[in-house]
């Protein structure tokens, strides 16, 4: 066959066994992501039959690295990192600290350099964002606080991991791999104060000129009223960027894609620029994963049973009980913290680039890019199971241990009520569940009547401030009745719960109508059948989203209809 079409077959076979295999792991309840990876194994050169080409297939895994940072950084959002920020980012550090001593502890016993092992651990130290973000959306708590912890612990790992893919290759002549540059060796501090130089420059463009200058391009193709003008800037500009970025700084793809994102993100077009560009997004991330694949040796599964042992453990047991333990340690709640840790039970398309760029750099030998990728497919394969696994664990211990019971009593200061707060608080008042957009609005038309209210809120930076400003507020889970008890919701007149996990609202109206049998009870949806259920079940007054917002641009519509109207 003529190597002219060796790119058709190659994006031929890649799409097509990832769409069957895609769906078969999707019918076994596993992330689609799993089928892709075994897709490339299938075509892959380890395997019998039909081999693709692994040079195109990398060139095209190389554009799905820089679609798929593209759209990291397009929602990356610096408010939803600083609202958590207290706990993602000192955990999320700590957490890439333990799993790399203990990856890197396992590496150096099995005989390998220090490069390799420090390599080795943090290619095992961070998890997959796309993995976190389907499973958080399929459990309904991605808007939960608990699931912008998990989120925002992702956003530190991801930073962290782009700072590594920077300064690996200027460092890889230091560490025992292929300097970047013939010749002697140059001094550490110079290395590493050029290769910072070089991406300060690149991140000071970006964001002085690049934030100002992208979104005004984005503003003039948008004003032409053309669809695929529109997409094709949004594409061209995750491209170009990217290679720019390498050429003129030296910074990698990977680092040019993310603040291509950041920066297309300020534009008031983002919403509109991450949706276009969604589908060749997710087809160049298929073939990205399928490209990973096919760099997996099966046999290591059989040669190397063991090893492929202790990498699993490290990324299920070991990540995901050091994160459970610092979570704990900022006192949040067992459930968040057994949350978290699922999170993170797993890695994926940052440690596939890391073990690649390990091993091109000669850091890392082939076989630990084969350890990394199976535990990376068993690690993805099982992840839905550690999150069914949380519900139970709870009840579980909390049954069998009165340390994991005293885990979750409310002896923080921020879980109870200031004893100086007024009487007209304790008396009539709202609880209001939740201050995030929709809370707020809320709260201020209460302020703006004068109608007391209580905020019971996950967010314990949140409830400091809320507390500093003088408002009433109580920390922690309202699904614990705990939490509602300390809000004072027996004296209450009004229960809304203004957040959008409906996982535990059931139990929140049930310990408040234990509590106080009268009291009425508002709640958000977002979902037509849930809401739908919800008024049935607890008789509550249910907020649809698009329902309201439906409703209400109706009313205006027939407003300014008849208003204009001109009479016969």
């Amino acid at each position: 066959m003529p190597h002219s079409v060796s790119l058709i077959n190659t994006i031929a076979a890649g799409l097509g066994l990832a769409l069957v295999f895609g769906f078969l792991a999707a019918k076994l309840r596993l992330p689609a992501l799993v089928g892709y990876l075994l897709a490339g194994v299938i075509i892959g050169p380890f395997t019998p039959g039909f081999v693709a080409d692994a040079e195109i297939a990398a060139q095209l895994a190389e554009i799905g690295v820089m679609l798929l940072m593209f759209g990291v950084g397009l929602h990356f959002s610096l408010d939803d990192l600083l609202a958590v920020r207290k706990i993602a980012l000192p955990g999320a550090i700590a957490q890439i600290g333990v799993a790399t001593l203990l990856g890197g502890g396992l590496a150096l016993w099995w005989g390998w350099s220090p490069g390799a092992a420090l390599v080795f651990g943090l290619a095992l130290s961070v998890a997959s964002t796309v993995v976190l973000l389907r499973a958080l959306e399929s459990l309904g708590i991605l808007d939960s606080f608990t699931g912008r912890i998990a989120v925002g612990w992702l956003v530190v790992e991801d930073l962290a991991m782009v700072l590594v893919l920077v300064l690996l290759p200027p460092l890889a002549g230091t560490l025992g791999g292929k300097s970047e540059h013939a010749g002697p060796a140059d001094p550490l501090w110079q290395t590493l104060g050029l290769t910072l130089l070089q991406v300060g420059g690149f991140v000071a463009l970006m964001l002085v000129v690049g934030r100002r200058v992208f979104p005004w391009i984005l503003w003039q193709v948008t004003r032409t009223g053309s669809r695929e003008l529109f997409t094709l800037c949004v594409v061209a500009a995750a491209v170009s960027i990217a290679f720019a970025s390498a050429a003129l700084f030296g910074v990698s793809f990977a680092l040019g894609a993310f603040f291509a994102g950041m920066v297309m993100r300020e534009s008031q077009f983002a919403h509109r620029a991450a949706q276009e560009s969604l589908p060749l997004r997710d087809a160049f991330a298929v073939l990205f994963f399928v490209s990973v694949g096919m760099l997996f040796d099966p046999s290591v599964l059989i040669e190397r049973p063991l090893q492929v042992l202790a990498v699993v453990l490290v990324i299920v047991l070991g990540k995901s009980l050091a994160a459970c333990a610092l979570v704990l340690v900022f006192r949040y709640p067992l459930g968040t913290a057994l949350t978290v840790s699922a999170s993170l039970a797993q890695i994926g398309e940052f440690s596939f680039i890391l073990a690649g760029l390990g091993v091109s750099l000669g850091l890392l030998p082939v076989e630990g890019q084969s350890l990394v990728l199976a535990g990376a497919l068993i690690s993805i394969a099982t992840n839905p199971l550690w999150f069914s696994l949380i519900g139970p664990m709870q009840k579980w211990l909390h049954a069998r241990s009165s340390f994991a019971r005293g885990l979750e009593s409310r002896d923080d200061p921020l879980a109870e009520l200031p004893m100086t707060t007024e009487a007209k608080y304790l008396s009539r008042q709202v609880v209001l569940v939740g201050y995030g957009r929709v809370g707020r609005r809320i709260a201020a038309e209460l302020d703006a009547h004068d109608i007391p209210y209580v905020v019971a809120e996950q967010n314990r930076e949140l409830v400091e401030k809320l507390r500093e400003a003088g408002t009433p507020a109580v920390w922690g889970d309202a699904a614990d009745p705990a939490v509602l008890i300390q809000a004072h919701i027996a004296r209450a007149r009004v229960l809304v719960v203004a957040t959008p996990d409906a996982m535990n609202v059931r139990q929140m109206m049930e310990t408040a109508r234990t509590l106080n049998p009268t009291i009425q009870t508002v709640i958000r949806s977002h979902n037509e059948q849930e809401a739908r259920l919800l008024t049935q079940e607890t008789s509550a007054t249910v907020f649809l989203g698009e329902h309201e917002l439906a409703q209400a641009m109706a009313r205006d519509v027939v407003q300014r209809a008849v208003s204009m109207a001109v009479p016969a």
